[in-house]
């Protein structure tokens, strides 16, 4: 499809407070490809201020079956507060359905997807003195509904998915950091590929990444319930299928999206469909999953719908955390560190509906939790000694939020 230019626009606060919703704007943080900074000796790291990219739903029925109205109008770029995780609003970037990002090891291009029918991935640079997008350019999902993307840990290769017709297209990026030609492009296979007739039809790529090395690259199927495994060829940007191919998980999972822990021991699937995470122990050097265990992300005794969203790895590794959508909670849970297997800690409130993404800032103090068909997002802070959560009373309002990615200092 022809691609429509993305427009960026710079806003003073008095402008863009009455576009996220007025009210106070607060939290919000998650991922970033830098590593977290260091505490002194004996002491946790803390938190830093940091440029933070919100991506939206700017319109209502994206993903399908979606009905929350929306008046999002793209990409929210903020600057973060490190002594409550409240944020100030810097820039709105104004394009359609940028429902995921991702940015490049060195954090001077951040990548979106445009979740459409036929939709596509954007590049922007990015201003490291003010934290500001410019737009470079799209292209073709060569798909419907791009889910997820990522930068190989190279920053040779943007790494997609496309939710809607179960595919995995690899570009490669260009010296200025556009998405340049494509240079594979996987296709999930099957029919009826799931026991779960409305959302296993066939294969539905739903996240792609690498390992903590990038030894390895892996793509998480919903549709067909497993974890595709490659290599990737760095000169040709090929994926080439593993000795060990795929990792499954039990008929009609769902599985969405995966963590890896940071000994390289232990990777974690996030099971949207039955609501469950499924633990594996890891072997990076040959890529291979093999099944740990299996544990609820719900309490027991809850009967209303959920699916889950999101899964995170606190820095310090001793915690994992993932939203559930319908209990519109996080779920805690402490990692063994000698087993890997997962011990519940318990359910903290989201103060919102709907919560699909969530991270954790680098320094590992603040949780953000976006509940998308409330508005807001709200954070929370990371009790270090136990892991559980508590609300610091910042909530930031804004419309239909989806991911919040960090970028560099600011």
């Amino acid at each position: 499809m022809a691609a429509s230019r993305t427009e960026s626009s710079g806003l003073t606060r008095r402008q863009f407070l009455p576009v996220l919703g007025a009210a106070a704007v607060a939290a919000a943080v998650p991922r970033t490809l830098a590593a977290a900074p260091g505490g002194q000796a004996g002491k946790p790291p803390t938190a830093e201020a940091r440029f933070v990219y919100v991506g939206t739903y700017t319109a209502p029925g994206v993903p399908p079956g979606g009905t929350h109205p929306s008046t999002a109008l793209g990409i929210y770029v903020f600057r973060m507060d490190p002594h409550d995780g409240d944020l100030t609003p810097i820039q709105l970037v104004t394009t359609d359905n940028p429902s995921f990002l991702a940015l490049d090891p060195t954090l001077t291009h951040l990548y979106s997807t445009n979740e459409n029918v036929g939709g596509r991935f954007s590049a922007y640079a990015i201003d490291h003195a003010h934290g500001t997008l410019s737009f470079i350019n799209t292209q073709p999902s060569q798909g419907d509904f791009p889910a997820h993307l990522g930068v190989h840990p190279s920053g040779a290769y943007l790494l997609g998915t496309n939710y809607g017709t179960g595919n995995y297209p690899i570009y490669r990026i260009l010296a200025d950091g556009s998405i340049g030609p494509l240079t594979d492009n996987f296709q999930g296979v099957g029919n009826g590929t799931g026991p779960n007739p409305a959302r296993q039809e066939g294969p539905h790529a739903h996240q792609i990444l690498t390992d903590l090395d990038a030894g390895h690259v892996f793509g998480v199927d919903l549709g067909a319930d497993k974890v595709n495994v490659w290599t990737l060829d760095l000169g040709a940007g090929v994926l080439v299928p593993n000795t060990v191919p795929f990792a499954p998980v039990a008929s009609g999972s769902g599985p969405r999206h995966m963590a890896f822990h940071q000994s390289r021991k232990f990777a974690y699937v996030l099971d949207e469909l039955a609501s469950s995470i499924t633990a594996f122990t890891y072997d990076p050097a040959r890529g291979a999953m093999v099944w740990l265990q299996t544990i609820s992300t719900l309490p027991a005794g809850f009967s209303g719908a959920n699916t889950t969203a999101e899964i995170r790895i606190h820095p310090g590794g001793r915690f994992l955390y993932n939203t559930n959508r319908g209990h519109n909670s996080v779920a805690m849970f402490e990692i063994d560190p000698d087993t890997g297997k997962l011990r519940v800690i318990g359910w903290e409130s989201t103060r919102g509906e709907w919560p699909r993404g969530m991270n954790i800032d680098p320094s590992g103090t603040f949780l953000y939790a976006a509940n998308q068909n409330t508005d807001t997002i709200v954070v929370f802070n990371i009790d270090r000694a136990n892991g559980k959560l508590k609300p610091t009373g910042a909530v930031v309002h804004t419309p239909t939020p989806v991911d919040v990615e960090f970028g560099s200092l600011a």
